[in-house]
């Protein structure tokens, strides 16, 4: 409790009850210790009786409350969320982006706070959580005229969720609560988006005639760079960042035994720190036209910009050090997929330069190789595979082995007496 002078300190019910008055403040606060918790409230009166009365009657509802065990004790959700922000910061850092990091406060302090804040943890139930849910969608749909992304929700429960680990890692609640939501069934898993063999077709031979022959000239380089982007992409699985990570240094063209051709072996640097990849054979020669084109100088700014040294013809040859795509033209691959239709897939799942892992990852499916290697090549797992990719793809159906049929028994001889009830039905369905 607060240090204050004697004159502004005054006990009710034989000293169970405070009254005091913070300095520079005319009202007066009431305060107790019941059920094992300082317990504090304002009385918002000025007068020193009235808030007597007040105090009186606060602390005997706090009685018939810890009496009917509605008196909740414990640690606040404020205390538990404060204490989980300051761990995540210093055990994970260097760990998670920047970026996630500041979601995580942001989510803690503008929007679980506020609503749970003030409650003892025990006392957030999945009720509570539920009115959480409730009261984020009703705010949101005065505020935006909409309700927030799903997306949204889940991640806010996530944190919610890491909060409460936090608590009962320090022992202040025994279990965590239901945080499942409720009135919604399993959703659906939907394979991701990708370009069939015909629309992938018609995608590189789009590509392949900008680069030849570009709308406007001094998009060339960008027109050609897409081009091998799109063939290099779908011919070895990387991830968008992992290709735009990609240095000249890291690629090489080899012979594999196994197979026979002339491949890359890939160091890749990325979503899973570094691996390694093998492509196929489609993708030696875009590697090689990468290697061998010329680009201009300069980067980003208008001074030194890319754009100025190509008017300027300032070129130079690609160095080890070099990335393979040092920019990606979207709002050229864009275009062109707007041109050729293929905006989006027939389920109205928009397309982006992750359609193009997703195409490698089923066009090697559907060639029948083995989902372990593929995923090992992807660097991603078996399940994710199985998941998202393959459960869409005919040709992981067997139909010699759906369709097979138990042969029949031989008919046995009739007896005299004829046959019996259940044998006269399978005579009769067999006729």
């Amino acid at each position: 409790m607060e240090e204050i002078s004697m004159s502004e300190n005054h006990t009710i019910l034989g000293g169970k009850v405070h009254i005091y008055r913070r300095p520079n403040s005319p009202r007066w606060q009431c305060a107790s210790y019941l059920g094992g918790k300082n317990r504090r409230t304002t009385t918002k009166e000025d007068s020193l009786s009235k808030a007597k009365e007040f105090a009186e009657d606060w602390y005997l509802q706090l009685r018939g409350k810890l009496r009917d065990g509605d008196l909740k004790s414990g640690k606040m959700f404020r205390e538990a969320a404060k204490l989980y922000l300051r761990e995540f910061d210093i055990i994970t850092q260097g760990q998670r982006s920047p970026t996630y990091a500041r979601g995580q406060h942001a989510r803690t302090n503008g929007h679980l706070i506020p609503f749970f804040g003030n409650m003892v943890l025990p006392e957030i139930t999945a009720g509570r959580v539920n009115e959480y849910r409730i009261q984020r969608l009703e705010q949101s749909r005065a505020l935006r005229g909409k309700p927030p992304a799903h997306n949204t929700m889940h991640q806010e429960i996530v944190t919610l969720r890491q909060i409460f680990k936090t608590a009962l890692r320090h022992g202040w609640i025994d279990h965590l609560p239901d945080l499942s939501e409720p009135y919604r069934s399993s959703p659906k898993i939907s394979h991701r988006a990708w370009f069939s063999p015909e629309e992938y077709k018609q995608l590189y031979e789009a590509t392949r005639k900008r680069a030849l022959d570009p709308k406007q000239p001094r998009f060339r380089w960008e027109a050609e760079q897409l081009h091998d982007y799109v063939l290099f992409s779908a011919n070895t699985g990387l991830r968008p960042d992992e290709a735009l990570r990609l240095q000249f240094r890291d690629v090489t063209v080899v012979e594999d035994e196994g197979s026979g051709q002339t491949i890359l072996e890939i160091e890749v640097r990325g979503k899973r720190g570094v691996g390694f990849c093998k492509s196929t054979a489609g993708a030696v020669h875009p590697f090689e036209r990468l290697k061998a084109r010329l680009r201009p100088d300069g980067g980003p700014g208008r001074s030194g910009s890319r754009t100025a040294s190509m008017a300027n013809g300032e070129w130079h040859e690609p160095g080890p050090t070099d990335l393979l795509f040092p920019k990606w033209p979207r709002d050229l691959f864009n275009a062109i997929l707007g041109e050729e239709k293929l905006r989006i897939d027939r389920d109205g799942r928009p397309r982006t330069a992750y359609s193009l892992r997703h195409t490698y990852i089923c066009l090697r499916l559907l060639e029948g190789a083995d989902i372990y290697q593929i995923a090992k090549n992807c660097r991603t797992s078996v399940e994710m595979i199985e998941k998202y990719y393959a459960a869409h793809l005919k040709t992981r159906l067997d139909a010699s082995a759906i369709n097979i049929m138990r042969p029949r028994p031989k008919k046995k001889a009739v007896s005299r007496k004829g046959p019996g009830r259940v044998e006269a039905l399978r005579l009769a369905e067999e006729a």
